[in-house]
Protein backbone atom coordinates (compact mmCIF):
# COMPACT_ATOMS: atom_id res chain seq x y z
CA UNK A 1 0.00 0.00 0.00
CA UNK A 2 1.62 3.57 -0.98
CA UNK A 3 2.73 5.84 1.68
CA UNK A 4 1.47 9.29 2.06
CA UNK A 5 4.50 10.96 1.74
CA UNK A 6 5.61 12.40 -1.46
CA UNK A 7 1.89 12.79 -2.51
CA UNK A 8 0.94 16.31 -3.70
CA UNK A 9 -2.63 17.57 -4.12
CA UNK A 10 -4.27 18.36 -7.77
CA UNK A 11 -5.92 21.31 -8.70
CA UNK A 12 -7.98 20.42 -11.56
CA UNK A 13 -11.60 21.29 -11.20
CA UNK A 14 -14.12 18.65 -9.81
CA UNK A 15 -10.97 16.02 -9.02
CA UNK A 16 -9.23 17.31 -5.56
CA UNK A 17 -7.66 14.74 -4.76
CA UNK A 18 -3.44 13.21 -3.69
CA UNK A 19 -1.32 12.01 -6.38
CA UNK A 20 2.31 10.69 -6.78
CA UNK A 21 3.84 12.52 -8.79
CA UNK A 22 6.20 9.85 -10.28
CA UNK A 23 2.96 7.45 -11.08
CA UNK A 24 1.08 10.92 -13.06
CA UNK A 25 -0.53 9.25 -16.55
CA UNK A 26 -2.15 11.02 -18.86
CA UNK A 27 -5.79 9.22 -17.97
CA UNK A 28 -5.16 9.81 -14.02
CA UNK A 29 -7.31 12.56 -13.31
CA UNK A 30 -10.88 13.32 -14.13
CA UNK A 31 -12.07 16.59 -14.03
CA UNK A 32 -13.86 19.27 -15.33
CA UNK A 33 -12.13 21.83 -17.60
CA UNK A 34 -15.24 24.41 -17.42
CA UNK A 35 -16.47 26.59 -15.46
CA UNK A 36 -19.29 26.45 -12.50
CA UNK A 37 -22.45 27.63 -13.64
CA UNK A 38 -25.75 28.58 -11.39
CA UNK A 39 -28.44 29.87 -13.16
CA UNK A 40 -32.62 29.81 -11.58
CA UNK A 41 -31.60 27.80 -8.82
CA UNK A 42 -29.67 24.94 -11.16
CA UNK A 43 -26.13 24.34 -10.71
CA UNK A 44 -23.60 22.56 -12.83
CA UNK A 45 -20.54 22.95 -15.26
CA UNK A 46 -20.12 24.87 -18.73
CA UNK A 47 -18.42 21.46 -19.87
CA UNK A 48 -21.15 19.43 -19.30
CA UNK A 49 -25.09 19.23 -19.63
CA UNK A 50 -25.79 17.76 -16.34
CA UNK A 51 -28.04 20.24 -14.05
CA UNK A 52 -28.87 19.72 -10.86
CA UNK A 53 -30.48 21.53 -8.00
CA UNK A 54 -28.85 20.43 -4.76
CA UNK A 55 -25.44 22.10 -4.12
CA UNK A 56 -24.05 18.25 -2.80
CA UNK A 57 -25.21 16.93 -5.94
CA UNK A 58 -23.30 19.27 -7.55
CA UNK A 59 -20.12 18.87 -5.92
CA UNK A 60 -20.37 14.94 -7.21
CA UNK A 61 -20.60 15.67 -10.52
CA UNK A 62 -17.99 13.14 -12.27
CA UNK A 63 -15.60 14.82 -14.36
CA UNK A 64 -16.15 14.74 -18.10
CA UNK A 65 -12.35 15.00 -19.33
CA UNK A 66 -9.39 12.97 -18.67
CA UNK A 67 -5.96 14.12 -18.29
CA UNK A 68 -2.75 13.95 -15.83
CA UNK A 69 -3.19 15.47 -12.76
CA UNK A 70 -2.01 19.47 -11.87
CA UNK A 71 -0.63 20.29 -9.23
CA UNK A 72 0.07 23.70 -9.87
CA UNK A 73 -2.12 26.12 -7.17
CA UNK A 74 -4.04 28.50 -9.94
CA UNK A 75 -3.44 32.39 -9.13
CA UNK A 76 -5.34 34.00 -6.96
CA UNK A 77 -7.67 37.29 -8.27
CA UNK A 78 -5.96 40.60 -6.73
CA UNK A 79 -7.96 42.57 -5.05
CA UNK A 80 -8.29 46.31 -6.15
CA UNK A 81 -6.25 48.58 -4.26
CA UNK A 82 -8.58 50.87 -2.34
CA UNK A 83 -7.08 54.74 -2.11
CA UNK A 84 -8.00 55.75 1.52
CA UNK A 85 -7.47 59.69 0.74
CA UNK A 86 -10.01 59.25 -1.29
CA UNK A 87 -12.71 57.78 1.45
CA UNK A 88 -14.09 61.54 1.97
CA UNK A 89 -14.75 62.29 -2.07
CA UNK A 90 -18.67 63.11 -2.69
CA UNK A 91 -18.93 61.80 -5.73
CA UNK A 92 -22.78 64.01 -7.88
CA UNK A 93 -25.03 61.98 -9.40
CA UNK A 94 -27.12 63.55 -11.78
CA UNK A 95 -30.24 62.42 -13.50
CA UNK A 96 -30.05 62.53 -17.15
CA UNK A 97 -32.32 65.41 -18.56
CA UNK A 98 -35.96 64.08 -19.76
CA UNK A 99 -36.35 64.06 -23.72
CA UNK A 100 -38.17 67.24 -24.17
CA UNK A 101 -39.71 67.74 -28.10
CA UNK A 102 -38.08 70.86 -29.82
CA UNK A 103 -41.05 74.07 -29.02
CA UNK A 104 -43.02 75.03 -31.77
CA UNK A 105 -44.18 78.53 -32.00
CA UNK A 106 -47.82 78.30 -31.59
CA UNK A 107 -49.87 79.88 -34.46
CA UNK A 108 -52.40 82.75 -33.67
CA UNK A 109 -55.84 82.23 -32.85
CA UNK A 110 -57.09 84.34 -35.79
CA UNK A 111 -54.82 82.09 -38.25
CA UNK A 112 -56.71 81.87 -41.59
CA UNK A 113 -59.26 79.08 -41.34
CA UNK A 114 -59.74 76.31 -43.81
CA UNK A 115 -63.42 75.06 -44.68
CA UNK A 116 -62.78 71.00 -44.95
CA UNK A 117 -64.55 69.47 -47.44
CA UNK A 118 -66.30 66.59 -45.61
CA UNK A 119 -67.25 62.74 -46.53
CA UNK A 120 -70.96 62.84 -46.38
CA UNK A 121 -73.11 59.62 -45.57
CA UNK A 122 -75.47 58.57 -48.62
CA UNK A 123 -78.36 57.73 -45.40
CA UNK A 124 -77.99 60.94 -44.13
CA UNK A 125 -78.37 62.88 -47.32
CA UNK A 126 -81.75 60.85 -47.69
CA UNK A 127 -83.21 61.31 -43.77
CA UNK A 128 -82.56 65.32 -44.81
CA UNK A 129 -84.53 65.03 -48.27
CA UNK A 130 -87.17 62.86 -46.41
CA UNK A 131 -87.68 65.51 -43.91
CA UNK A 132 -87.43 68.02 -47.02
CA UNK A 133 -89.99 66.35 -48.79
CA UNK A 134 -92.65 65.38 -45.68
CA UNK A 135 -92.68 69.10 -44.84
CA UNK A 136 -94.54 70.09 -48.41
CA UNK A 137 -97.06 66.64 -48.16
CA UNK A 138 -99.41 67.57 -45.67
CA UNK A 139 -102.72 69.66 -47.06
CA UNK A 140 -103.25 73.53 -45.41
CA UNK A 141 -106.17 74.64 -43.71
CA UNK A 142 -106.41 78.00 -44.14
CA UNK A 143 -109.81 78.24 -42.14
CA UNK A 144 -107.86 78.21 -38.91
CA UNK A 145 -104.83 80.40 -39.15
CA UNK A 146 -102.58 77.65 -41.54
CA UNK A 147 -102.68 74.67 -39.66
CA UNK A 148 -101.83 71.93 -41.89
CA UNK A 149 -104.43 68.91 -40.92
CA UNK A 150 -102.04 65.83 -39.93
CA UNK A 151 -99.63 68.09 -38.08
CA UNK A 152 -98.89 66.81 -34.55
CA UNK A 153 -98.64 68.71 -31.76
CA UNK A 154 -95.57 69.40 -30.69
CA UNK A 155 -95.68 68.88 -26.96
CA UNK A 156 -94.02 65.81 -25.74
CA UNK A 157 -96.41 62.76 -25.17
CA UNK A 158 -99.25 63.98 -26.83
CA UNK A 159 -100.76 62.37 -29.48
CA UNK A 160 -102.99 64.43 -30.84
CA UNK A 161 -102.79 65.54 -34.62
CA UNK A 162 -104.57 68.19 -36.07
CA UNK A 163 -108.18 67.53 -38.91
CA UNK A 164 -109.97 70.26 -38.32
CA UNK A 165 -110.85 72.96 -36.03
CA UNK A 166 -112.67 71.13 -33.51
CA UNK A 167 -109.36 69.48 -32.63
CA UNK A 168 -108.68 72.72 -31.18
CA UNK A 169 -111.29 72.05 -28.52
CA UNK A 170 -109.52 68.95 -27.49
CA UNK A 171 -106.56 69.17 -24.09
CA UNK A 172 -103.45 68.90 -24.55
CA UNK A 173 -102.37 66.32 -21.94
CA UNK A 174 -98.24 66.80 -22.15
CA UNK A 175 -94.68 66.77 -20.45
CA UNK A 176 -93.79 70.20 -19.55
CA UNK A 177 -90.12 69.12 -18.80
CA UNK A 178 -87.78 66.80 -21.20
CA UNK A 179 -86.87 63.13 -21.48
CA UNK A 180 -83.77 61.89 -19.35
CA UNK A 181 -81.92 58.96 -19.64
CA UNK A 182 -79.74 57.75 -17.02
CA UNK A 183 -78.37 54.70 -15.79
CA UNK A 184 -80.70 52.47 -17.31
CA UNK A 185 -83.58 54.23 -15.79
CA UNK A 186 -86.04 56.60 -18.58
CA UNK A 187 -88.17 59.69 -17.19
CA UNK A 188 -89.48 62.82 -17.74
CA UNK A 189 -88.04 65.89 -16.03
CA UNK A 190 -91.05 66.94 -14.49
CA UNK A 191 -92.34 63.53 -13.28
CA UNK A 192 -90.72 61.51 -10.52
CA UNK A 193 -92.46 57.94 -12.57
CA UNK A 194 -89.36 56.29 -13.66
CA UNK A 195 -89.58 52.69 -15.49
CA UNK A 196 -86.61 51.10 -17.06
CA UNK A 197 -88.97 49.77 -20.29
CA UNK A 198 -88.59 52.05 -23.30
CA UNK A 199 -92.32 51.67 -24.83
CA UNK A 200 -93.63 52.10 -21.00
CA UNK A 201 -91.90 55.29 -21.12
CA UNK A 202 -93.41 56.26 -24.52
CA UNK A 203 -96.55 55.18 -23.18
CA UNK A 204 -96.46 57.54 -20.01
CA UNK A 205 -99.70 60.22 -19.76
CA UNK A 206 -98.57 63.82 -19.49
CA UNK A 207 -98.97 65.59 -16.00
CA UNK A 208 -99.79 68.73 -17.37
CA UNK A 209 -103.05 70.10 -19.49
CA UNK A 210 -102.26 72.95 -21.58
CA UNK A 211 -103.40 74.09 -24.92
CA UNK A 212 -102.03 72.16 -27.94
CA UNK A 213 -98.58 73.85 -29.91
CA UNK A 214 -98.74 73.28 -33.23
CA UNK A 215 -95.33 74.64 -34.59
CA UNK A 216 -92.23 74.88 -33.36
CA UNK A 217 -90.87 78.21 -32.56
CA UNK A 218 -88.33 79.28 -35.82
CA UNK A 219 -85.99 81.77 -36.35
CA UNK A 220 -82.73 80.29 -36.29
CA UNK A 221 -82.38 79.49 -32.66
CA UNK A 222 -79.74 77.81 -31.41
CA UNK A 223 -79.91 73.19 -30.19
CA UNK A 224 -77.76 72.02 -27.92
CA UNK A 225 -75.37 68.72 -29.21
CA UNK A 226 -73.49 66.23 -27.18
CA UNK A 227 -69.56 66.56 -28.14
CA UNK A 228 -67.02 63.85 -27.17
CA UNK A 229 -63.26 63.40 -27.73
CA UNK A 230 -60.74 61.13 -27.22
CA UNK A 231 -56.84 61.27 -28.70
CA UNK A 232 -54.25 58.20 -30.19
CA UNK A 233 -50.12 58.87 -30.47
CA UNK A 234 -50.90 60.74 -33.80
CA UNK A 235 -54.23 61.93 -34.16
CA UNK A 236 -57.06 63.64 -31.86
CA UNK A 237 -60.63 62.97 -32.83
CA UNK A 238 -63.88 64.83 -32.27
CA UNK A 239 -67.40 64.17 -32.05
CA UNK A 240 -70.22 65.97 -32.64
CA UNK A 241 -73.83 63.81 -31.68
CA UNK A 242 -76.60 64.70 -33.79
CA UNK A 243 -78.99 63.65 -36.39
CA UNK A 244 -81.01 65.04 -39.32
CA UNK A 245 -78.72 68.07 -39.66
CA UNK A 246 -78.28 69.53 -43.52
CA UNK A 247 -74.83 68.52 -44.81
CA UNK A 248 -75.14 71.36 -47.56
CA UNK A 249 -75.50 74.25 -45.42
CA UNK A 250 -73.68 73.17 -42.46
CA UNK A 251 -69.87 73.53 -42.62
CA UNK A 252 -66.20 72.78 -40.21
CA UNK A 253 -63.42 74.95 -40.32
CA UNK A 254 -59.84 74.40 -39.11
CA UNK A 255 -56.80 76.29 -38.70
CA UNK A 256 -53.78 74.77 -36.81
CA UNK A 257 -55.09 75.73 -33.39
CA UNK A 258 -58.80 76.46 -34.08
CA UNK A 259 -61.50 74.54 -34.72
CA UNK A 260 -64.81 76.23 -35.66
CA UNK A 261 -68.33 73.80 -36.37
CA UNK A 262 -71.75 74.98 -37.42
CA UNK A 263 -74.80 72.23 -38.00
CA UNK A 264 -78.22 73.72 -39.25
CA UNK A 265 -81.25 71.61 -38.30
CA UNK A 266 -83.89 72.60 -41.13
CA UNK A 267 -86.65 70.48 -39.15
CA UNK A 268 -86.40 73.17 -36.17
CA UNK A 269 -84.65 75.69 -38.09
CA UNK A 270 -81.97 75.55 -36.05
CA UNK A 271 -77.83 75.53 -35.69
CA UNK A 272 -75.62 74.38 -33.61
CA UNK A 273 -72.39 76.61 -33.19
CA UNK A 274 -69.00 75.84 -31.87
CA UNK A 275 -65.78 77.86 -31.91
CA UNK A 276 -62.50 75.74 -30.01
CA UNK A 277 -59.49 77.35 -29.43
CA UNK A 278 -57.48 74.12 -29.33
CA UNK A 279 -55.28 72.78 -26.69
CA UNK A 280 -52.48 71.88 -28.92
CA UNK A 281 -51.31 72.20 -32.83
CA UNK A 282 -52.84 70.63 -35.46
CA UNK A 283 -52.09 69.81 -39.07
CA UNK A 284 -54.31 70.90 -41.58
CA UNK A 285 -53.76 69.22 -44.67
CA UNK A 286 -53.69 65.84 -42.51
CA UNK A 287 -56.90 66.59 -41.24
CA UNK A 288 -60.50 65.02 -42.01
CA UNK A 289 -64.62 65.77 -41.58
CA UNK A 290 -67.35 62.87 -41.87
CA UNK A 291 -70.90 63.85 -41.58
CA UNK A 292 -72.42 60.47 -40.76
CA UNK A 293 -76.31 59.58 -39.51
CA UNK A 294 -75.91 60.30 -36.11
CA UNK A 295 -72.67 62.46 -35.76
CA UNK A 296 -70.09 64.22 -37.20
CA UNK A 297 -66.32 63.43 -36.43
CA UNK A 298 -63.38 65.37 -37.00
CA UNK A 299 -59.88 63.80 -37.27
CA UNK A 300 -57.33 66.21 -35.72
CA UNK A 301 -53.75 65.16 -36.88
CA UNK A 302 -50.96 66.33 -34.12
CA UNK A 303 -47.67 67.82 -35.50
CA UNK A 304 -46.41 65.97 -32.14
CA UNK A 305 -46.63 62.64 -30.33
CA UNK A 306 -47.19 64.66 -27.05
CA UNK A 307 -50.63 63.53 -25.36
CA UNK A 308 -53.51 66.74 -24.53
CA UNK A 309 -54.93 67.09 -21.44
CA UNK A 310 -57.76 68.75 -22.42
CA UNK A 311 -59.50 69.35 -25.65
CA UNK A 312 -59.73 73.42 -25.98
CA UNK A 313 -58.36 75.81 -23.87
CA UNK A 314 -61.36 78.21 -22.59
CA UNK A 315 -61.02 81.37 -24.16
CA UNK A 316 -61.90 84.44 -21.64
CA UNK A 317 -65.20 86.48 -23.11
CA UNK A 318 -64.81 90.22 -22.77
CA UNK A 319 -67.67 91.62 -20.23
CA UNK A 320 -69.87 94.60 -21.39
CA UNK A 321 -68.83 97.60 -19.43
CA UNK A 322 -72.11 98.53 -18.17
CA UNK A 323 -74.03 95.03 -18.97
CA UNK A 324 -77.95 95.08 -19.03
CA UNK A 325 -79.77 93.76 -15.96
CA UNK A 326 -80.45 90.11 -16.37
CA UNK A 327 -83.52 88.46 -14.87
CA UNK A 328 -81.90 86.05 -12.15
CA UNK A 329 -82.61 82.47 -12.94
CA UNK A 330 -82.53 79.70 -10.82
CA UNK A 331 -79.16 77.46 -10.16
CA UNK A 332 -79.48 74.27 -12.25
CA UNK A 333 -80.19 70.77 -10.65
CA UNK A 334 -77.69 68.18 -11.51
CA UNK A 335 -80.81 65.97 -12.80
CA UNK A 336 -81.28 68.90 -15.67
CA UNK A 337 -77.52 68.55 -16.78
CA UNK A 338 -78.13 64.71 -17.90
CA UNK A 339 -78.11 64.10 -21.20
CA UNK A 340 -81.92 64.62 -23.04
CA UNK A 341 -83.49 62.96 -25.62
CA UNK A 342 -86.09 64.81 -27.74
CA UNK A 343 -88.89 62.65 -28.33
CA UNK A 344 -91.68 65.23 -29.66
CA UNK A 345 -91.99 63.70 -32.92
CA UNK A 346 -92.21 59.84 -32.08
Amino acid sequence: MPSDEGLVLCYNKGCGKTFDPNANKSDSCVFHPGVPVFHDAYKGWSCCKKKCTDFTEFLNIKGCTTSCHNNVKPEEPQKPVVDKSKAAEVIEYRAPKPFTEPTVERPSFDSPMTTMVPAVSDVLRQQVAACKQGEGDVTPDNSQGGIPVGTACKNNACKVTYEGPETLKTPCVHHPGYAVFHEGLKFWSCCTKRTTDFNAFLEQVGCRTDEHVWFKSKGGSSVKCRLDWHQTGSAVYVSVFAKKYDPEQSYIQLSPVRLKMSLYFPEQDSYYTNDLELRGIVKVEGSSVQMLPTKVEVKLKKTSGASWSTLDIPRAVPKPANPPEVEEKPDVTLEEQVDAVDLSDL
